[in-house]
């Protein structure tokens, strides 16, 4: 192939075309007309010598050949974008806009506190949050679309990791539970009713994770995605939730809750911040983590979120 007849926005009409595997969608996602996206189609189908997209029923299918491109073909691309990113991240001016998933959890405890700096430092950037979705998604073509992850667990291809802050785990229960404090002792926690909470991606809540194997059973009444669900239904029943204490803390008063330390001690939580590798370097993503680190710190200082008022 002769590198002097090839045209660099045939490289990213290619990358739309992978992505989408539709040919209108890939024009639209980049603003091109769908003759013009047709045209750069058939030169792609010259220059590699493979269809690409063939048609199968209704729909458009992706070839061997293509889907083997998929992921050279985006590493590639960040690496000549890399090339144009600026020296520095001018915050005060920037427009920026970053994209974060996190599970409820670090929503709450997080947002406020960076959504505060960032009004100030930054006026005009944007933060989109999404939500936490299974470890299978972390690939390389999810880390070209995500600027950080918030979440417990191991590495993941892909991104780096770092410790954010720590947390340990405690019971809610509303303010006059029947129980209160007796709920510090074995009986009376094995006799509550629980909610648990089993995150997308997760078989069943953590925490039963952790007692089954010593011979513990809680009795689970309620089941639901979040913490910050299971600590709603806590305020208004007499059901137990087993959750982070920072969390606890952070929505006590407007939830009129009360935390009451288990029988059972499952030991420090840590919750870590994930990038990807390709923003290792990037100005503005270094300014996002500098922002999130220390928001960690003043949490491990002590400096909990200010509970919501009612």
């Amino acid at each position: 192939m002769n590198l002097n007849s090839l045209d660099l926005n045939l490289l990213v009409a290619l990358d739309a075309l992978l992505r989408e595997a539709n040919v209108s969608r890939a024009a639209m996602r980049i603003g091109l007309s769908q003759p013009a996206a047709s045209h750069a189609l058939q030169r792609l189908r010259d220059l590699i010598g493979d269809p690409l997209l063939v048609r199968t029923g209704a729909r458009m299918e992706l070839t061997p050949r293509a889907q083997a491109l998929r992921s050279p073909l985006a590493q590639a691309l960040d690496q000549v974008r890399s090339l144009f990113i600026t020296d520095d991240f001018d915050a005060a001016r920037s427009e920026r806009q970053f994209r974060l998933m996190m599970p409820d959890l670090a929503v709450e405890l997080l947002m406020p506190p960076l959504m505060e700096k960032i009004t100030k430092l930054a006026p005009n950037v944007r933060i989109d949050v999404v939500p936490w979705r299974r470890p299978a998604i972390f690939t390389a073509e999810f880390a070209r679309t995500i600027d950080m992850v918030i979440s417990i667990g191991n590495a993941f291809t892909g991104f780096h990791r770092q410790r954010l802050y720590t947390d340990s785990d405690a019971l809610a229960v509303r303010r006059g539970h029947p129980a209160g404090a007796r709920l510090k002792r074995t009986e009376t926690f094995l006799d509550a009713r629980h909610v648990a909470v089993v995150i997308r991606g997760q078989n069943e809540d953590l925490i039963d994770s952790w007692l089954r194997p010593k011979g513990i059973e809680r009795r689970i009444a309620l089941v639901v995605p979040g913490y910050i669900e299971a600590l709603h239904v806590t305020a208004r029943t007499d059901l137990v939730a087993f959750v982070p204490r920072r969390l606890i803390g952070a929505l006590s008063k407007q939830l009129s809750l009360t935390t009451i330390a288990p029988p059972l001690d499952p030991g420090i939580d840590e919750q870590f911040m994930f990038y990807p590798t390709r923003a290792q370097m990037d100005p503005g993503s270094v300014w996002l983590r500098n922002i999130m680190l220390g928001i960690g710190r003043e949490m491990e200082r002590g400096k909990r979120p200010t509970p919501r008022s009612a």
